[in-house]
């Protein structure tokens, strides 16, 4: 573990904390700490940034509420930037958007990174416009109990294709579930980040019992 004593504060006494969504790697922020701001973030684990324009600490969401949980803070290999992974209240952009990064500068038409987040919006796309001759078009216009029809059947395949332990075939198969859940997540309103937390929050409870049976207190 870093000691603060360690960091390399520049000639004003700051250091760049690029802030990170603990849930979906997003980056969120880049803000700037000093040692008080740094202390005050890990004693209290929300994030507190030292204001250039202004010259003072801020407290984030001490006025919006959008508070900053912090999971973690790492450093660098050269000890002069810091990492903050978050849990967020609210939006982290002044301007109310999930993250301050919203402008595109350059796109790549070669190379595609591929996200759950893309796909979900992806599809609450086609939801909205309902673009002619789209299969997801085909599952909104038909309503829940289509789509609920399609995810059991879609379930029903990756059972098939594992019990004849075929791989190729079960991920295919996989992936036609994962697609149709998501299409029923977005019909539901239920977002990537609600299943995220759910699991974390399993994550958390799996934990405490891993930790309980190797200290005998489950009895």
């Amino acid at each position: 573990m870093i000691n603060i004593d360690e960091l390399k504060f520049d000639s004003n006494g700051l250091i760049p904390a690029v802030v990170v969504d603990a849930q979906t790697k997003k980056v969120l922020t880049l803000a700037y700490m000093n040692r008080e701001s740094l202390e005050i973030s890990i004693e209290k684990e929300l994030t507190c940034f030292y204001s250039r324009s202004r010259q003072e600490l801020w407290l984030k969401g001490e006025t919006s509420g959008n508070y900053q949980h912090i999971v973690s803070i790492t450093a660098d290999c050269d000890l002069d930037a810091l990492t903050v992974l978050v849990e967020k209240d609210g939006p982290a952009c002044h301007m109310g958007t999930d993250s301050c990064f919203t402008q595109p500068v350059f796109t790549s038409e070669n190379r595609s990174a591929f996200s759950m987040e893309a796909l979900y919006s992806l599809l609450e796309g086609r939801k909205k416009d309902l673009p002619e001759g789209s299969y997801t078009t085909y599952l909104f216009q038909k309503g829940i109990d289509k789509i609920l029809k399609k995810v059991g059947e879609e379930c029903t395949e990756v059972i098939i294709a594992g019990k004849a332990d075929d791989k190729e075939e079960t991920v295919y198969e996989i992936a036609d579930l994962a697609y149709h859940i998501m299409v029923m997540m977005v019909e539901m309103g239920i977002s990537v980040d609600d299943i995220k937390k759910e699991l974390a929050s399993r994550h958390i409870i799996d934990h405490k019992v891993k930790q309980e049976k190797m200290t005998g207190t489950d009895k």
